[in-house]
């Protein structure tokens, strides 16, 4: 398995987007229903809003696996040795072969002051959950994030600490 991880400019938009669709898609209709997935992959993965978000701080990574794009992670740095995860996103048909868990390293590997990251994930999404806690992450609250026109982000904070 040869897994990379590679810096993502504003070039590579489109192919992110191509991504979040299919991974968003195959995915979260079944735990925030269809509408509310239309809404975030506008309100997130339009050109304009990942433009913003680079230009804000996060710096995205495209997942290759043999070659192939299979996935996407965004990290923004909040502090001396703090982070914050606001992206891992691996497609649904590569899941399970130890691909989350290699990305996980291969950000580890890039971020060597690393002393924290925190991440937001829905309080309904299982997989996600269960993998974060196996890389290590607690759930450090319980949150709600209002994100415009009656939607909300029904969250659990998780928080990484590197021993």
């Amino acid at each position: 398995m040869n897994l990379q991880l590679v810096a993502a400019t504003e070039e590579n938009i489109s192919s992110i987007q191509a991504l979040a669709e299919v991974i968003w898609n195959d995915h979260y209709p079944e735990i925030i229903g269809q509408e509310h997935v239309d809404y975030m992959l506008n309100r997130f993965y339009s050109r304009g809003a990942m433009v913003e978000q680079m230009r804000g701080g996060q710096q995205f990574y495209q997942v290759f696996l043999d070659g192939l794009p299979v996935g996407f992670a965004a990290v923004e740095k909040r502090g001396e040795g703090s982070y914050f995860l606001n992206k891992l996103y691996i497609g649904t048909g590569v899941q399970r072969g130890g691909i989350g868990r290699g990305v996980w390293g291969l950000l580890l590997d890039l971020l060597p002051d690393l002393r924290e990251m925190r991440l937001q994930v829905n309080r309904q999404n299982y997989k996600a959950i269960n993998f974060y806690f196996r890389v290590g992450f607690v759930i450090e609250r319980v949150a709600d994030f209002d994100i415009g026109d009656g939607y909300f982000m029904n969250d659990f904070v998780m928080l990484y600490q590197r021993k």
